[in-house]
């Protein structure tokens, strides 16, 4: 059976250091099988999409086969058991995706593994593996780049629950002994039909660009109060992740 869920969603994000900010917008987001992608009839499918080029890897190749790639340098070998994606689509040619999350499963349908694919602003994207433990949290140190405002270095705290009727995401970054920074997207699933993926296109056409200017106004906002910055560091790509 191909997975494909609409779920409508709560974005929150926290600083949890002062001074303190926050923001939330309600948005969509998807959850599709990579062995059988969402896809509008042929006149309309430049409205919304899912791309590889959107994600890690060769973009002349398909999700799936990148993430395969990548899992292979890390030792990871899925044997063609069913991967499921959570992320936004490509709208209006425009895709911005802050976390990308993949269920890897082994060929009975028992959890391989999580893969969380984080991009910046800056246009670049870093790939964690997960073990997540019975109740869904897995742990990370960071090595990548997102905000001028945060520290390159500490530990990822994050809760990938599987998504069933409710979807409950939550990702932490520890610092010095504390939480900095927190996000959660949270949301309920409503039944997805080719109707449905167009209806959630018309209805949020610039989804994508809306979180990308929403995080850089929150950026502005810390840098007009003078919040020190860190500075960037060039990003080490990882084998096969462009």
């Amino acid at each position: 059976m191909v997975i494909v869920h609409l779920y409508d969603v709560v974005i929150a994000h926290s600083r949890e250091v002062e001074p303190r900010r926050s923001f939330r917008h309600r948005s969509h987001t998807w959850l599709v099988d990579l062995a059988d992608l969402p896809r509008l009839p042929g006149a309309l499918r430049w409205l919304v999409r899912f791309d590889a080029r959107d994600h890690l890897g060769d973009p002349r190749r398909s999700i799936r086969e990148n993430l395969d790639r990548w899992l292979a340098l890390n030792g990871v070998d899925l044997r063609g058991g069913r991967v499921l994606m959570l992320a936004g689509a490509r709208v209006l040619g425009h895709a911005f995706n802050p976390i990308t999350v993949f269920w890897c499963h082994r060929p009975d349908g028992s959890p391989e593994c999580v893969v969380a694919e984080v991009h910046n602003t800056y246009g670049e994207r870093h790939c964690y593996l997960l073990r997540p433990d019975a109740d869904g949290v897995g742990e990370t140190d960071k090595r990548f780049y997102v905000s001028p405002f945060l520290p390159s270095e500490g530990r990822y705290r994050m809760r990938l629950e599987p998504p069933g009727e409710r979807l409950r995401l939550h990702v932490e970054l520890v610092h010095g002994g504390g939480t900095a920074f927190r996000a959660a997207m949270t949301g309920r699933r409503r039944r997805a039909t080719p109707a449905q993926l167009l209806r959630a296109a018309l209805r949020h056409p610039l989804a994508p660009r809306r979180t990308s200017a929403l995080i850089r106004r929150h950026g502005i906002a810390l840098w007009l109060r003078r919040v020190p910055r860190y500075r960037r560091t060039p990003h080490i790509h990882q084998e096969g992740v462009r």
